[in-house]
């Protein structure tokens, strides 16, 4: 199921929310290459877009629409400040904020597995 149709689920009345797999729900809002590494910037607090790009060796039009697509899903949400110069902030939603410990293990995990592929140097584990 994409994330349109749970989308539409959630919030027609009396709809079956438990024919929604959260997996498959989380790898649609979570799609893109950039998503897990732009929630994981945003979790240390709110940034600009150049800073985030400065964070990331990402294309300027892949950064914007990853955030346009996570602004939509709800996971980030984007403030124009017009107090002085004009300049815009990205951060996490309250549901964003709830990715913090997924964050977490994958970055436990990934550590994990980078001693594993150092201890088998050489051995063909791919």
């Amino acid at each position: 199921m994409d994330t349109q149709a749970a989308h539409k689920l959630a919030h027609d009345g009396g709809a079956d929310l438990f024919g929604v797999c959260p997996f498959v729900t989380s790898q649609s809002v979570l799609q893109g290459k950039w998503a897990i590494l732009i929630l994981h910037h945003l979790a240390e607090g709110p940034l600009r877009f150049n800073e985030l790009l400065r964070r990331m060796d990402v294309a300027q039009g892949t950064l914007s629409k990853q955030l346009k697509n996570l602004e939509h899903e709800g996971l980030v949400r984007r403030t124009v400040h017009t107090d002085g110069p004009l300049r815009v902030e990205y951060e996490l939603t309250d549901i964003g904020l709830k990715f913090r410990g997924v964050l977490d293990a994958i970055e436990a995990w990934g550590n994990d597995y980078i001693e594993f592929l150092r201890t088998h140097d050489g051995d063909d584990v791919r």
